[in-house]
């Protein structure tokens, strides 16, 4: 009796094994002891193709570490920082999506099946033990053990097929990463919220490479300002200008840069910004500014 009750155990060890496995594969976790490491590992990096942010070496990477370890020294867990870039990013910037649907079902039928079993054949076994009864086996008994044994086989070979495979079964479709670009300024967006201007124009910079737009530079020509790198700035505005000569806010960031120069140019060009442009959210302290200095 004894060796069945140690075949049951390792039905039931199998199981455990195989339903801890695909718990941990399901999680998501890399068991990695750097907690911004772990948490990049599970995100996809825009500018790269195949490569996580945890391994690539793009600036766009390196800023999306960079938040995900500020939000972890804010005290968010993981759980919230993946919810953060998904809000902002969608789905696709994650580099799997945690199992859900049909993989959970496919863990608990054999799961409950085999749980069920090898609780059934423990209560059989105990109470045989426990009454010091030996029971012969009844014409065609033998088979029927080697038949329910087999079964339970099977069961465990199920179960450690869906811990193998119970990852991939339930995942949407593929899908194309996450515009880079979009992703970029973004990120630069919310450098800027933090009041980090220098690194927020080094990502505008990073955009501008792979997309050379107006708006883009117009977004580095204000960052740049408020850096306090007023050279960059007027150089940005003025890119901008040669292909929007009466752009409002190219205007505006270059005569803000002008005068952080101490440029003379300055009041000119603010005074044309608010002809252009007179009802711009601006305009009011710019006239108040031009007002002040006359």
């Amino acid at each position: 009796m004894r060796w069945r009750a140690a075949a049951a155990a390792l039905v039931l060890a199998a199981l455990v094994t195989g339903a801890a496995t695909g718990l941990l594969r399901s999680a998501g976790g890399t068991g990695g002891e750097d907690p911004v490491r772990e948490v990049a590992a599970g995100l996809r990096c825009p500018a790269c193709q195949g490569e996580s942010v945890a391994d690539s070496r793009s600036p766009i990477a390196a800023a999306m570490r960079q938040v995900v370890a500020d939000q972890l020294a804010q005290g968010r867990d993981r759980a919230e920082i993946r919810r953060w870039f998904v809000q902002r990013y969608g789905p696709e910037v994650l580099t799997e999506p945690p199992a859900h649907g049909a993989t959970a079902l496919l863990w608990a039928v054999p799961a409950l099946t085999l749980l069920g079993a090898g609780y059934a054949a423990l209560r059989t076994l105990r109470r045989s033990t426990a009454r010091g009864v030996t029971v012969r086996p009844a014409p065609g008994g033998r088979a029927a053990r080697r038949a329910w044994w087999a079964g339970a086989a099977g069961l465990v070979s199920l179960v450690a097929a869906v811990a193998v495979t119970a990852d991939r079964l339930d995942r949407p479709p593929e899908q194309p990463p996450a515009d880079p670009v979009a992703v970029t300024v973004q990120l630069a967006r919310d450098l800027e919220t933090q009041d980090r201007y220098a690194a927020a124009a080094q990502l505008y910079r990073e955009a501008l490479r792979d997309r050379p737009d107006d708006t883009i530079r117009l977004r580095l020509a204000f960052a740049l300002l408020r850096a306090g790198d007023a050279g960059a700035a007027e150089q940005a505005a003025r890119e901008v200008l040669a292909q929007t000569p009466d752009s409002p806010d190219g205007l505006l960031v270059l005569g803000l840069a002008q005068r952080g120069a101490k440029s003379a140019a300055a009041t000119g060009t603010l005074r044309r910004f608010l002809a252009v442009a007179p009802e711009h959210p601006a305009a009011p302290e710019i006239s108040r500014l031009l007002t002040v200095g006359s």
